[in-house]
């Protein structure tokens, strides 16, 4: 054995990788899992992801109920409301650093030994990170809650298509539930092939199966004409033409509307559509 092969050896320290189901009672689970065996892994991936090359261990996350409300009564010692929120909020962006992230911040959280929660420590980078993301979820929901825009079909139900970056739905269907809670409609996450159905009383969750036919156009979110309600197409083509009529050409401000109200929205905004 050469010498520069046997440093690469004493250099060498075995990687640990967790993987899990992508749920938030699975990464409780696997917080559980490494206070347990006393490790701390290398990275956590979910299902699908690369494995690096030099992984020595990997540990495959059983979710256990159990394990994750131990977990999260724990975390409500160590945290308050808000660090608590940026844990479950985070975990609904897709952003693929975050997991490991989370991972760390709620390890860490459970080391700390100050009496200053560790959410407010941004100079530790999982922190910063974690935090960042769940501004950047908060505020992407905000923006639903503002440009998402609904259709009645004939039978009187209402419907209402949405594409966000991050999983928002969940935080965005009470707000709504709220201001329409006399009427029946349905939300749809175009993006995840889901959404939720409100029936006056309570919401439930709904998906669609492969290749199942849907009433709208995925892309647009346009409800199909033949059950679209009369008084609906009026009413959109009123929203259209009002639109029009007070936007003054000499005033606009292509830059300042796309801040506004980004494009990415456009498509589902009826006064944005031809």
């Amino acid at each position: 054995m050469t010498g520069s092969s046997y440093l690469l050896i004493l250099m060498h320290k075995p990687m640990l990788v967790y993987t899990f189901d992508n749920t938030l009672d699975g990464l409780l689970s696997a917080v559980f899992d490494s206070f347990y065996y006393h490790e701390m892994p290398n990275d956590l991936l979910t299902a699908g992801d690369a494995i690096p090359l030099f992984c020595d261990r990997i540990h495959e996350i059983h979710t256990d109920e159990n394990k994750s409300k131990r977990v999260w009564k724990g975390l409500e010692n160590k945290l308050s409301y808000i660090g608590l929120s940026i844990i479950t909020i985070s975990f609904l962006s897709e952003e693929r650093d975050k997991n490991y992230a989370l991972f760390s911040y709620i390890c860490k959280a459970f080391k700390n030994p100050n009496k200053i929660s560790i959410e407010k420590n941004f100079s530790d980078p999982d922190v910063l990170l974690c935090t960042q993301t769940y501004r950047r979820v908060c505020y992407e929901a905000k923006r639903m809650k503002q440009f998402l825009r609904f259709q009645q079909a004939k039978d009187g139900t209402y419907l209402g298509v949405i594409h966000p970056d991050h999983n928002v739905l969940p935080l965005i269907i009470d707000h709504f539930k709220d201001r329409f809670n006399d009427q029946s409609f349905l939300i749809f996450d175009a993006k995840r092939k889901y959404g939720y159905y409100y029936d006056k009383e309570e919401a439930s969750r709904i998906t669609f199966s492969e290749g199942e036919t849907l009433s709208f156009d995925n892309e647009t979110g346009k409800m199909n004409s033949d059950i679209l309600s009369d008084n609906d197409k009026l009413f959109q083509d009123l929203w259209k033409t009002y639109f029009k009529a007070i936007c003054i050409k000499e005033r606009l401000n292509p830059k300042k509307q796309a801040g506004d109200m980004p494009r990415r929205y456009w498509k589902y905004m009826t006064e944005k559509q031809n």
